[in-house]
This record gives C-alpha cells, sequence and structure tokens, in this order.
C-alpha cells in the first residue's frame, strides 16, 4: 500500500512531503500516507488507487481516500490485527 501510494505521489502529486505512519488501533492496524501535492486523486480517473483498494478489500481491509483539489491527500488504509 505504501509503495503504490509513494509511486502515486511522486507521478501525479508534485508533493514537496510525504508523511507515512502506522499503528495499531485495537483489532486495526492502520496506515496513512499524507502528502503536500495538489490533491485531486480520483480512483475514476485511473487503475492505480482502484486497484490499491480492491487488494485491501481482498484481505477484510478498506481503504479510505481524502484528496480535496489543492490538498492535501490522505490515504489511509486499515486491516484487520490478527494474532499469532
Amino acid at each position: 500500500m505504501v509503495v503504490e501510494a509513494l509511486n502515486n505521489i511522486a507521478k501525479h502529486a508534485g508533493a514537496t512531503e510525504v508523511d507515512v505512519t502506522a499503528r495499531r488501533a485495537g483489532d486495526l492496524l492502520v496506515v496513512e500516507v499524507v502528502d503536500d501535492g495538489c490533491g485531486g486523486a480520483d480512483p475514476e480517473q485511473g487503475s492505480g488507487l482502484t486497484g490499491l483498494a480492491d487488494r485491501v478489500a481482498a484481505v477484510d481491509g478498506r481503504m479510505l481516500l481524502s484528496s480535496p483539489p489543492g490538498g492535501p491527500t490522505v490515504v489511509r488504509v486499515e486491516l484487520p490485527w490478527i494474532e499469532n
């Protein structure tokens, strides 16, 4: 997820700063990638974000996207935390 998000930022965002965080929140692993780029990311306009959301859903997770015009863009993925 992080690699895909960073690739999208490098190709499309014109960002100068990116923050990546990962943390456990109860029974979830929450990963966020936030950039200060131009915003306007739209899953309907390409396959990268849609493919990412599909891969996350395949492991019972969910992806949330906030990307207003002018930024910032936030990609948040919540995945089930499974103890061994």
